[in-house]
């Protein structure tokens, strides 16, 4: 059963709540899919009127921004430790290079690592942790953190679901058009085949007469 068919299945409330803790526990640097998730309830927002784009956006926002500061937290307390753990755990997700390149984008852009890695999978699992164990001042990662957050919670919801309106509007206006284009089409053919079978009675029934004159 895919992500959307799953959330379709289970009431409005457990929907906000598993896209808030989906993606609280991803920020808190555990790989979880925390977009595909978001994107699936923004799209089954659009089609479906008991589910609130609204508080999707805003329990996206509260996992993001609390994931984040735990992890923040966890790193801050045992950063080294945990990465080594996660290393040996997602080798594919924690690896040496990978930590290497995030703690170097993090020592360079700092807040704006911060903000901007909420907008990529792996630097979103990561941020947190990475910025507690390279002790990151906490106000300036939770500005950081809630502005990110927020932009790309919200965003993303009101993106897709607009987006999911919009193409269910179009399909219905398609499938319209399609049922008229389809019996215009069927009597357009259906007079062209009558005229045809028409000329064609036409000539079968002259030939007979030419072969009785001529004889």
């Amino acid at each position: 059963m895919h992500i959307d068919q799953w959330l379709e299945a289970i009431p409005p409330l457990s929907v906000y709540l598993i896209v808030g803790a989906v993606i609280m526990i991803e920020s808190l640097g555990i790989p979880l899919p925390g977009e595909i998730v978001l994107v699936s309830a923004a799209l089954l927002a659009s089609t479906h009127d008991t589910l609130s784009p609204l508080w999707i956006a805003i329990l996206a926002s509260a996992g993001a921004i609390i994931g984040d500061s735990i992890g923040y937290f966890i790193g801050k307390t045992g950063g080294q430790r945990l990465f080594a753990w996660a290393g040996r755990k997602f080798p594919k997700h924690f690896g040496p290079t990978h930590l290497a390149n995030a703690e170097r984008i993090f020592d360079k852009r700092g807040v704006w690592a911060v903000f901007l890695g909420r907008f990529i999978a792996f630097l979103r699992i990561l941020a947190g942790p990475l910025a507690g164990s390279l002790r990151m001042h906490y106000p300036k990662f939770l500005l950081a953190n809630a502005a990110g957050g927020i932009v790309w919670a919200g965003g993303t919801t009101v993106l897709v679901y607009y987006l999911g309106v919009v193409a269910e509007e179009w399909l219905g206006r398609f499938s319209k058009f399609g049922l008229v284009a389809a019996v215009v089409i069927g009597i357009v053919v259906f007079f062209v085949m009558k005229k045809r079978l028409g000329r064609n009675h036409e000539g079968e029934e002259e030939t007979p007469k030419q072969e009785e004159t001529a004889a």
